[in-house]
């Protein structure tokens, strides 16, 4: 190692930051948020600075350097634009024996700032040596994605408890495989779920049981040993109830799942997934875990919705950690609802994790606003389709040209829904697109009006899963399109299938995942074998 880490105890301790710019405010930021007491010493101090310290606690000196204003500091941090300054306070520094930092000068700094992932009081350090911090950077952003903010909490609840551990389980391996039950278990579960007050409960009764049994089968003759106690072998045969997660996957990106969806897809026993969740977002499950296809598509239920809520109940009951995998969010034509419904009359705790919908996706990936101020006011989500699969013919409710209606399950009955708004009021020459495929590398965009825009899908027959956009927002998309805009802005319509009125080509339809949903899935498998 070139350096050590080490974490330092900076609360109350004064840190000496010689400099006012912005360089000086982020240490600043940095170091207050450890608690230390910050002195700056500047001619110019900036307003922010003067903004973040304003506390009593901390001290603006403006004034030149001197070697003088050491005296008592904990830590020393050089932040200014004058080499020859920055030497002379490194050689101050290193005479009084106080350790000091140059920023951006590691042959000068005897410390070295890490990229921080602060779940206090867990706190974790990366450092390159000064190599390559932008790399430091990019691996904390990683880690981030693997690591819930409801760590911290969980290592609060362990050191109010520690001592009580302590007391009342003996051996240091019996403490250690309590914490270990209570970080892989349901304590860990209900903290990250933000049920704080039910966790502590939890691992209080654990405790008590814990070393109930302890105390028992050291007075196996004790008269007070009148309640059964199961051993540790016996319990383990009896399975708890588990937990269904209802998750959000997105509308195929993987890149745009959420961190807690991560999480939860990581630890799952076994994964429910829908037809629309695309094979990039699955393979980020966990890899060892049970994968049950239970889609829909159109005229084909591969398991009806009663039977996906009572595997949900089943498996849950078997003590299985299950994730019920939804394309889009749960909670928009997602039937997670129903689900949950179903999970809280069996008894079986839950947890929901909303998604991307595939119309925020759709619209943000083809360049058409769903509200904008010149064009539309307010938005509609509707679905083609109502329960058991009658049409949903309420054509009159669409007529407001200040809004934008996106109909979800339209594709297959395009004309229907364009010949209802027309012979209902609406102009045909409103324009709609068709978005098939949103956020995914074969996404394709077709745009037309409402006369015209059966004839056009007839001619280039856009796949599903697609969602129809009607407003005056969709004329757009042109000027506003972004996602593949090098295909976009190609001259050959004939191959472009951005352009309206033309479809995907081979070449598109073959394209790789872009390489950071790869290196997502490469961080997910490792965590799993690890």
């Amino acid at each position: 190692m070139n350096t050590f880490p080490l974490f330092f105890k900076l609360d109350g301790r004064k840190v000496l930051i010689v400099g006012g710019g912005e360089v000086a405010l982020r240490k600043a930021d940095l170091l207050s948020r450890a608690g230390a007491c910050i002195t700056i010493l500047a001619p110019d101090i900036s307003h922010e600075i003067r903004e973040l310290l304003s506390d009593n606690k901390h001290e603006l000196i403006e004034k030149n350097y001197h070697k003088s204003y050491m005296s008592g500091a904990r830590v020393i941090i050089a932040a200014t634009d004058d080499e020859t300054l920055n030497h002379e306070i490194h050689a101050d520094a290193t005479e009084l024996n106080i350790p000091v930092n140059v920023v951006d000068t590691p042959p000068l700094c005897d410390f070295i700032f890490p990229a921080i992932i602060d779940r206090n009081p867990i706190v974790i350090g990366i450092s390159s040596n000064g190599k390559a911090p932008v790399l430091a950077r990019l691996l904390r952003a990683r880690l981030e994605t693997l690591i819930p903010q409801g760590y911290g909490k969980l290592a609060k609840l362990a050191g109010d408890f520690r001592s009580e551990v302590k007391s009342k389980i003996p051996t240091l391996t019996g403490r250690r495989q309590f914490w270990e039950r209570a970080f892989e278990g349901q304590v860990s579960q209900l903290m990250f779920a933000g049920n704080e007050t039910e966790a502590a409960a939890k691992l209080q009764a654990d405790l008590d049981s814990t070393a109930a049994a302890i105390h028992n089968k050291a007075h196996p003759d004790a008269a007070e040993n009148t309640t059964p106690t199961l051993s540790d072998e016996s319990e383990k045969k009896l399975p708890s109830v588990g937990e269904v997660y209802i998750v959000g996957a997105g509308p195929g990106d993987p890149e745009l799942l959420t961190f807690k969806a991560l999480r939860l897809m990581q630890q799952a026993d076994i994964v429910y997934y829908d037809a629309l969740v695309s094979p990039q977002v699955l393979d980020l499950c966990r890899r060892d875990a049970d994968k049950v296809f239970v889609g829909k598509k159109r005229s084909n239920h591969t398991v009806a919705q009663l039977g996906i809520n009572e595997l949900l109940v089943n498996s849950a009951k078997e003590g299985r950690r299950v994730v019920r995998l939804k394309g889009g969010d749960p909670f928009i034509f997602g039937r997670g609802g129903e689900e949950i419904e179903s999970l809280r009359a069996h008894g079986v705790p839950y947890q929901v994790v909303p998604g991307i919908t595939a119309a925020n996706a759709a619209a943000s990936y083809a360049g058409i606003p769903l509200t904008h101020r010149d064009h539309s006011q307010s938005v509609r989500f509707v679905t083609g389709f109502l329960k058991a699969g009658t049409p949903n013919n309420n054509f009159k409710n669409f007529l407001n040209t200040d809004e934008t209606v996106v109909f979800y399950m339209g594709l297959h009955s395009l004309a229907r829904l364009t010949t209802g708004l027309i012979n209902a009021g609406r102009s045909p020459e409103t324009p709609i697109a068709i978005v098939s495929n949103a956020s995914m590398p074969n996404q394709q965009v077709l745009t037309g009006t409402l006369e015209s825009i059966v004839a056009l899908q007839e001619q280039n027959q856009l796949p599903t899963p697609a969602l129809l956009i009607m407003g005056d927002v969709v004329a757009l998309h042109d000027d506003l399109a972004w996602y593949n805009k090098h295909n976009k802005d190609a001259g050959d319509t004939e191959t472009n299938w951005l352009r309206a009125g033309t479809a995907i080509t081979d070449q598109d339809a073959k394209k790789p995942i872009d390489q950071q949903a790869h290196a997502l899935s490469m961080i997910a498998n490792l965590a799993a074998q690890q």
